[in-house]
């Protein structure tokens, strides 16, 4: 099974820079997105073979996630169940039989960090309840855009960020926990080497000199470690700030 996850940046924009021949070129099982930016009812695209799950955010225009599947799942849950962070769209879970797969754009701290507090300490334990709520059922994945660089090596100036969103050592141990609550990062679970990133800035040529972060990643219930083949980053795509990222699993 083909699992990718990407922020799309806006989906009616994305549709416009070959997301459709990227979707025909990999044909993934699920295709998970972040920062759709638009309600169902705004995407007039219809996307053959795929049954397509939304979570809007209530402010238009804002943040939202999608899931594309050729499998329908067994049931799709919007949000975590609090309704002060179900607002914005950030969640999708899908019963896919074997395993749940949730689809997440995790808050961003923003430039001042005004959003730190709130993303480490009521996101992150909220979003650690879900995941180990799922679980108690049956393993889960979790993918999407986790707005944090985990280590040095995600980033390529990590000494120029300490102080940053993205990379202050709050989210770095917010997600530290999170991997602790029984989950492998499955990029790092096959490449242990640096310079493999998933979003660059738009200025100063980034992207071109690979001047970026690894946010983007697939986790997996440790208890799947036997049945991942092999995960990926597609840096060669365009169309948004991030690329694709995927897994492939034998279930």
């Amino acid at each position: 099974m083909k699992l990718i996850s990407w922020n799309v940046n806006g989906i009616r924009s994305i549709l416009g820079k070959g997301f459709m021949d990227y979707l025909d070129a990999e044909k993934p099982d699920v295709i998970c997105l972040q920062e759709v930016k638009a309600r169902e009812e705004q995407v007039p695209q219809t996307f053959d073979g795929y049954e397509v799950f939304w979570n809007a955010a209530i402010k238009p225009g804002y943040s939202g996630t999608a899931i594309l599947t050729r499998k329908k799942p067994t049931s799709v849950i919007n949000g975590i169940g609090r309704e002060e962070h179900d607002k914005e769209g950030r969640v999708i879970s899908a019963d896919m039989g074997d395993f749940f797969l949730v689809n997440v754009y995790t808050p961003n701290s923003k430039r001042e960090l005004t959003r730190l507090d709130y993303r480490t300490r009521e996101w992150t334990p909220a979003f650690i309840d879900h995941l180990q709520a799922l679980e108690k059922t049956k393993p889960v994945i979790f993918c999407g855009d986790m707005n944090v660089a985990h280590r040095e090596i995600d980033l390529a100036r990590p000494k120029d960020n300490t102080q940053n969103a993205g990379f202050t050592i709050e989210e770095r141990e917010a997600f530290d926990r999170t991997l602790a609550a029984g989950f492998v990062d499955t990029f790092r679970h096959f490449e242990p080497g640096g310079g493999r990133y998933t979003w660059w800035s738009y200025q100063n040529g980034a992207r071109e000199r690979n001047i970026g972060w690894r946010i983007d990643y697939f986790c997996a219930s440790a208890k799947l470690a036997p049945a991942l083949k092999s995960a990926f980053i597609h840096d060669h795509i365009l169309g948004s700030d991030h690329c694709p990222v995927g897994l492939v699993l034998d279930v």
